[in-house]
């Protein structure tokens, strides 16, 4: 039995798939602004739920000489002013456990980094802040490793948790996507959610910077749809190769309609028709 976590309007773990999407970090408002409204118009129209996804520090960046953001001040001001204005939820990530709090009053969502989800104190923090929680599986770590996570989080009080698949680690410099990790995952009670952009990234591509191979994004998507998940993860902008941050995996905005009917119409066979992958299809329960 999956967990249906209420997020405002949104429901995840039961109903139409939930795309979080966005730039990859908070660029400008005005940027920021055009992007959800956009995606925002694409996923009502489509009749997808919608929650905005922006970092205000992107702590892990490949050179200290990296854009990270606006900081968490100016960041929490940008992301208020868009979820007002769109009205839709919003999803920001945070790096310490100091961090929670205060972003627990803007975010309806607490993202965790997949190189941070193991961190005890920070998910502690995070989870005692109330708010649904996004906790990145760890490019290190196999789907079995985050049922610890999950332990962590419902013992300091908060059951709801989404896990989200971001690749694993293959070799140097390369990710690779065990779709196995999502129906594991879910079997935990947890809603699953698929990045489909970090999942093509190159972490160290391109020397001082992370590279990535955008073409990829539609195929990684449509095979998780095809399981059956609970919310798609897109980092999407108006012109990625001129993004201050993960250009190369980024979805161009001018794409996105095309990229989500695809995905709504194999979400909707799946919901309707197949149901979602279940590892007891044997009928053991398992």
């Amino acid at each position: 039995m999956v967990t249906e976590i209420e997020i405002g309007k949104v429901r995840i773990g039961d109903g139409p798939l939930a795309v979080i999407a966005g730039p990859c970090s908070l660029e400008s408002l005005e940027l920021s602004m055009e992007t959800g409204k956009r995606i925002k118009e694409i996923c009502e129209e489509l009749g997808l739920n919608y929650i905005f996804k922006a970092s205000y520090d992107k702590a892990n960046r490949t050179s200290i000489h990296s854009y990270r953001g606006p900081g968490l001040e100016k960041g929490l001001r940008w992301l208020s002013e868009i979820k007002e204005t769109l009205g839709v939820p919003v999803i920001t990530d945070i790096h310490e456990p100091w961090q929670a709090a205060p972003v627990a009053e803007v975010a309806d969502v607490l993202q965790i980094p997949a190189f941070l989800c193991r961190q005890t104190d920070l998910l502690v923090a995070a989870s005692k802040t109330g708010k649904p929680l996004n906790i990145k599986k760890g490019q290190f770590m196999s789907p079995y490793d985050m049922k610890a996570v999950v332990s962590k989080c419902s013992e300091a009080g908060n059951d709801k948790v989404m896990l989200c698949e971001r690749g694993t680690t293959m070799g140097y410099g390369q990710l690779v996507v065990d779709m196995r990790s999502l129906p594991i995952m879910r079997s935990m009670g947890c809603p699953v959610v698929f990045d489909a952009t970090h999942s093509v990234q190159m972490p160290g591509g391109r020397g001082d910077t992370s590279g990535g191979d955008r073409r990829f994004v539609p195929a990684l998507a449509r095979a998780a749809v095809g399981l059956g998940i609970d919310a798609l993860f897109l980092e999407v902008h108006p012109n990625p190769d001129e993004a201050l941050s993960d250009g190369p995996n980024m979805v161009p905005l001018d794409r996105l309609k095309d990229i989500l009917t695809g995905i709504k119409a194999l979400d909707d066979l799946v919901k309707s028709d197949l149901g979602i992958f279940s590892l007891g299809w044997e009928g053991d329960g398992k």
